[in-house]
């Protein structure tokens, strides 16, 4: 099978896989339709808001058990597009129609929202958030008053997936050398096996794959102090050269890179028509609900010879949380949600039944390859840089990234030019070292 044939029956099972997903069955109940079972007082229903279509099903699962313990409280979970969902959320919040509590971006995608009066400060909401790291409070706190807005939901590392199967049938290795993983895409191109599973359309997934592949070709958590000391910049050379990397990989893709959408590339590797998906923890919930048969492994790619560090990492963040609309109608009932999300018995959910790592003390990982992919991060973490410190201001970082990346993939531009309008276009906003 060729791999043009390849994307097109990966396009025909996702829309298959569309629409039984989202097709209602002739027996479920209508949305609100258990409100107030059980309830001796004042029924309320709270309207929650995700951008984690993926997810709807899970979330009303986790969010039945809130119900049970509280059964005046009703939660109307509703998912939007994610690329739709920050115009949306924006809207919403400054509307009379919008959510009671949202899920929230994180670092500089927060802030329009905290300038804006939407959100309400959370530290005497929640008393719990005092136990929260730090760092993982950073991605919540509101740049200019230090308060926390958002309850966090989950932290993210990036690594590669890979098809064990697959591997096995060609006697390939996870890979402890680059020339072990130029070595294993070169096999699997030979046997007509598209490598790597990327779909480009979207701009957003372009820095993540980039990340995945070079963030120790660049020098991860290294280049991001030395950034933030003025001692370099997105023209550093070390930085150029893994964008050519990421060039130069481009051939072990799907042919046309830049019209593959992301879920495209989704169905590519849960279809088995694809090898490896570099990509996010994220991923691995859908991954499994996708294809239960699909028996995955993980890896940190080795950095190629010359690189800034000499070791593999594994990119990470804080990812999203929850926060109060300013304008709820239901601030009580609100509340004893936001604490019931900061709960380990919430945060052992979102591991359990999302496959994410919550950031809640005392919650354990039952998943083996979840457990793995954590122990990846701490032994060699590294930020996901354009994502954790350069979402500040307009443009953001990984815009910049997902569309110099786009034109590097269609041969607009070359790596110098790509890093020039990374550069060029956070200068409008940041100056490095200030």
């Amino acid at each position: 099978m060729s791999r043009r044939t390849t994307l097109a029956t990966a396009a025909a099972a996702l829309v298959a896989l569309t629409l039984g997903a989202c097709a209602p069955s002739a027996d479920s109940p209508e949305p609100g339709a258990a409100a107030g079972a059980g309830c001796d007082g004042d029924a309320v229903a709270l309207d929650v808001w995700s951008w984690r279509t993926e997810d709807l099903k899970t979330y009303e699962r986790i969010f039945d058990v809130f119900e049970k313990a509280n059964p005046c409280i009703t939660v109307n979970f509703q998912a939007h597009l994610n690329t739709e969902y920050d115009q949306i959320l924006r809207t919403g919040l400054t509307g009379s129609d919008g959510p009671d509590i949202a899920q929230v971006r994180s670092y500089g995608l927060l802030q329009p929202l905290v300038e804006g009066g939407n959100l309400e400060p959370l530290e005497d909401v929640v008393p719990a958030l005092a136990d929260f790291d730090d760092a993982i409070l950073d991605g919540s706190r509101g740049r200019e008053d230090g308060a926390v807005y958002g309850v966090p939901l989950a932290s993210q590392t990036i690594q590669v997936y890979y098809n064990t199967a697959i591997f096995e049938e060609h006697g390939l290795e996870e890979p402890e050398t680059w020339d072990d993983f130029i070595a294993l895409n070169d096999t699997l191109l030979e046997h007509d096996v598209t490598p790597l599973a990327v779909g480009a359309r979207d701009g957003w997934f372009v820095p993540t794959v980039h990340d995945a592949l070079t963030a120790a070709q660049y020098g991860g958590a290294d280049f991001q102090e030395a950034l933030r000391d003025g001692a370099t910049d997105f023209t550093d050379p070390a930085y150029v050269d893994s964008i050519q990397t990421l060039k130069d990989l481009q051939q072990y893709m799907p042919d046309d890179v830049t019209g593959v959408q992301y879920t495209d590339a989704q169905v590519l590797f849960t279809s088995e028509q694809a090898a490896m998906f570099a990509g996010g923890s994220y991923e691995l919930a859908f991954f499994q609900d996708a294809n239960p048969d699909l028996d995955l492994g993980v890896f940190q790619v080795p950095p190629p010879p010359g690189s800034a560090l000499d070791h593999p990492v594994s990119a990470g963040y804080a990812d999203g949380s929850w926060g109060l609309s300013a304008t709820t109608e239901h601030p009580e009932e609100a509340e004893t949600l936001l604490n019931w999300l900061a709960t380990p018995e919430f945060g052992q959910l979102v591991a359990d039944e999302l496959k994410q790592f919550s950031p809640i003390p005392g919650v354990e990982f039952s998943d083996p390859l979840q457990q793995e992919m954590w122990d990846l991060y701490q032994e060699s973490p590294a930020p996901y840089l354009l994502l954790v410190d350069y979402r500040y201001g307009d443009p953001v970082g990984t815009d910049l990234m997902g569309e110099a990346g786009q034109k590097l993939f269609l041969g607009d531009t070359d790596a110098e030019g790509a890093a020039d309008v990374i550069q060029d276009g956070l200068s409008a906003w940041w100056t490095p070292g200030e």
